[in-house]
């Protein structure tokens, strides 16, 4: 096969740190080689280098760069514009912040089309639009393309980024972690769209921390550790036998021990009846009823926009039911617990400053307040220290375990996560994910866990309810529902997952 990506001895340094020591790679036409690693590997920051996008405080050296049959050794910016998206192209991670927000999304998939002049006329080009969110499963994509990247869910971003990239049909797509927001049986079609590209001849680099989905689309793989590549081989290679401990250990983080049935009767503290939450003529949450059971954790799952975090934001009270209702029994308070920590933390004030006011709200006298924060912090595993940072200087699971010791200053009975571990590698996930058995074992804490990982549900959950469309399809115990799924839906989303730890 022809090399469309030719890459030797990349390195990158910051203040003469190296971030990045010496990646190499070659990937051919109609391959996908997955690049893996923890949180500050330089997965990322080799993937941006492959496009001239890197920091322009990063000093960035190669020996050999190779794009689509272009030495671009010497290529200024006004170069690089004219490969990316034609010769290159890049879906990165974080959908909201590429999409430009004052552009409709069917106006940001065009622009491509435009700047290479692939497309000419309104109608040919709305038509190639079109066929473009077709492509990328986009439900009602007429509208969808008029619509602004803030009125879309997650998954929906992810899905117009997607299609933007793929628009002028590029010779190389680089895919920076493009279904870490994705449901099971979105992310499995955008899967089988990206291995369908490469099939048809695209050089795919697909960068990944989700080994399940390195095993369903890639042929290669580079492990990443420290900025540098410490194993490589075929897929069937490096993760059935894997030669260096650090790949075993990332391997070992992704097996999830499936979670000890619960036995005895537990109290409810929550009861919903018929629960209905409607924006417009859209009925969010329809007719919801359940049961949550102290001490016990809920897990809900289901596609994006299937209702979930509004059935969030009611049980917490953010959100108020048109219809129905949610009755507490007793005394009870509620924390919850966002899925972006950098968004749910004021980026101005310190970790610290922001612990202190969640025990100012929670009453706690003034004089106690730092000794607090630093028991706190201690408590979810942080270095005390890390008080006086910004939420910006940690990393993504410093950042989600500081916002859950915000959520446990007010010292709640219940906690409610919302994807609370989307958007972490393995084993920093499952750190968290110990991190909260152990406080629910420690502080007696009721849970409600939002997620589309059916996997980690499968770990820390007791029970599920399982969500389309607004609608309650199934309930039950988790080693019930995953076992033998009685709903058609319940069924696609354990086959698109694969297989569940019960």
């Amino acid at each position: 096969m022809t090399a469309a990506l030719e890459l030797t001895g990349l390195r990158i340094d910051f203040g003469g740190a190296p971030v990045v020591d010496g990646v190499s790679m070659t990937v051919s036409r109609g391959e996908c080689v997955a690049i893996v690693g923890e949180s500050g590997a330089g997965k990322s920051l080799t993937a941006r280098a492959l496009l001239g996008l890197t920091p322009a405080d990063a000093r960035v050296r190669f020996e050999r760069l190779v794009v689509d049959g272009t030495d671009v050794a010497r290529f200024g910016e006004r170069r690089w514009r004219s490969l990316r998206g034609s010769g290159i192209a890049l879906v990165s991670q974080d959908a909201l912040v590429s999409l430009d927000p004052l552009q409709r999304v069917g106006s940001e998939i065009a622009e491509p089309l435009r700047l290479h002049r692939l497309v000419s006329g309104r109608a040919a080009l709305r038509d190639r639009v079109q066929e473009l969110l077709h492509r990328v499963w986009m439900p009602d994509a007429d509208r969808r393309a008029r619509q602004y990247p803030h009125e879309l869910s997650g998954g929906l971003r992810q899905r117009a980024l997607i299609a933007s990239a793929i628009a002028a049909d590029p010779a190389i797509l680089v895919a920076d972690e493009p279904t870490t927001a994705l449901d099971a049986t979105v992310q499995a079609r955008i899967l089988g769209l990206l291995r369908e590209i490469a099939d048809a001849g695209t050089a795919i680099v697909f960068i990944s921390h989700d080994f399940a989905a390195v095993r369903r689309i890639a042929d290669r793989v580079l492990v990443m550790r420290d900025g540098a590549v410490v194993e490589s081989g075929s897929v069937a290679e490096v993760l059935e036998a894997p030669q260096h401990e650090y790949t075993r250990q990332l391997i070992a983080a992704t097996i999830h021990e499936p979670r000890a049935i619960s036995t005895g009767d537990p109290s409810p503290v929550l009861v919903a009846t018929g629960a209905t939450r409607t924006f417009g003529e859209i009925a969010a949450v329809s007719d919801a009823s359940f049961t949550v059971h102290e001490g016990r954790t809920l897990g809900i799952v289901g596609e994006s926009g299937s209702g979930k975090t509004t059935l969030a934001r009611m049980i917490v009270g953010v959100e108020q039911p048109d219809d129905g209702g949610l009755r507490w029994i007793g005394e009870h308070r509620v924390q919850l617990v966002h899925q972006n920590p950098l968004g749910a933390f004021d980026p101005r004030w310190s970790i610290g400053r922001s612990l202190r006011e969640a025990l100012a709200a929670g009453g706690v006298p003034r004089t106690i307040r730092s000794r607090r924060v630093a028991e706190l912090l201690a408590e979810v595993d942080l270095d005390p220290v890390l008080a006086n940072r910004r939420p910006a200087a940690l990393s993504g699971g410093q950042r989600q375990r500081a916002a859950i010791a915000r959520a446990l200053a007010a010292e709640p009975e219940v906690l409610v996560l919302d994807e609370p571990v989307s958007a972490l590698d393995p084993s920093v996930r499952e750190r968290v994910l110990q991190l909260l058995l152990r406080l629910q074992r420690e502080r007696r804490l009721t849970m409600i866990f939002v997620s589309h990982d059916l996997d980690v549900v499968g770990a820390v959950a007791d029970d599920v309810l399982v969500m389309q469309d607004g609608v309650i399809v199934e309930q039950g115990a988790v080693a019930d529902v995953f076992a033998s799924p009685q709903h058609p839906f319940t069924q696609e989303l354990l086959e698109a997952n694969g297989p569940v730890s019960p």
